[in-house]
């Protein structure tokens, strides 16, 4: 006889991973955007009236010639007010005086639960009624795409729309399958390029930056999503991203944890709080290829 394994591993010590949460995703739009530090929680947007340019004399031979002109303000600009997205982590402190070995538990519940808000974020970002850049494409730069799957020709009319200085294409995972099925059947796969250490399909040298976030109506064949081109920076006069700085308890830009104490039934509290909002500065810095059909899983295998 010799000794058994179950009864060896009586004895033995189990390497163990840290908790894992499957919903995390790499969250690229958050890495992507510029982000602006705001004041007192608002952003205005200040425009130019008009879209029309400047009068400016060309070949004038006296001063006489020389127009009169200025450039007059929208007088009601909007303004963006950060939004918060917040929550209370509880965690006994039986857990943590008893289980903190080898990991912290308090660490490992607060990383999970940062984790958590900044998929939200990302979320918010893209589909908030209010700020999100689902809801403040302007109706002209709205395009629909003709029965069927994302084409070669549906991304140039995008790219027509967002055309000065245009940086990515932020899509569905499935979207981004179903564009690729369709230039490979057409003959032009499509090119990839590496950011942040991953390969990014890309349409026009322009990358496909995957999301999640925006969602798939309907399922099977006949589910459709959107696509979305996005110039990004304040220079650009493009799409920012807004935080608060300088909060109590930051971990990251706009990020919070605040110790809220421990309640008489021996919790500790934890208060996180994101701040944070999107301004598109000018109409054409963003395009949006509604109805975009994405097909089903049987197209994947």
């Amino acid at each position: 006889m010799a000794l058994r394994d179950n009864a060896a591993r009586k004895l033995a010590n189990t390497t163990k991973s840290p908790p894992q949460l499957p919903a995390i995703t790499p969250r690229w739009l958050v890495s992507l955007l510029q982000w602006l530090p705001v004041e007192g929680g608002v952003y205005r947007v200040n425009r130019a009236k008009g879209d029309d340019p400047v009068e400016v004399a060309c070949g004038a031979r006296d001063e006489r010639e020389l127009p009169s002109t200025f450039v007059d303000y929208e007088e009601a600009p909007r303004e963006y007010n950060l939004s918060v997205l917040s929550t209370v982590l509880d965690v006994h402190t039986r857990v943590s005086d008893l289980y903190n070995q080898p990991f912290d538990q308090i660490r490992e519940q607060l990383r999970l639960t940062i984790e958590s808000v900044k998929e939200r974020q990302e979320s918010e970002l893209i589909n908030n009624q209010d700020y999100g850049l689902m809801s403040n494409a302007a109706p002209s730069q709205r395009i629909s795409t003709r029965e069927g799957p994302p084409t070669p020709d549906d991304l140039d009319e995008l790219i027509a729309r967002v055309w000065k200085e245009p940086a990515f294409f932020l899509a569905h995972p499935r979207a981004i399958a179903a564009f690729g099925r369709e230039c490979t059947r057409r003959g032009v796969p499509p090119p990839t390029v590496n950011l942040f250490g991953s390969p990014f399909v890309t349409w026009r040298g322009l990358p496909l930056v995957p999301s999640d976030k925006l969602f798939i109506e309907g399922e099977g064949a006949g589910g459709k999503t959107s696509i979305l081109l996005l110039r990004v920076g304040e220079k650009k006069q493009g799409i920012v991203g807004l935080f608060q700085p300088g909060l109590p308890g930051e971990q990251t830009p706009g990020l919070s944890v605040r110790f809220m104490g421990i309640n008489q039934k021996g919790i500790g509290q934890y208060l996180i709080s994101l701040y944070c909002s999107l301004a598109v500065l000018v109409p054409d810095a963003l395009g949006i290829l509604e109805n975009v059909e994405v097909g089903s899983y049987h197209d994947y295998r």
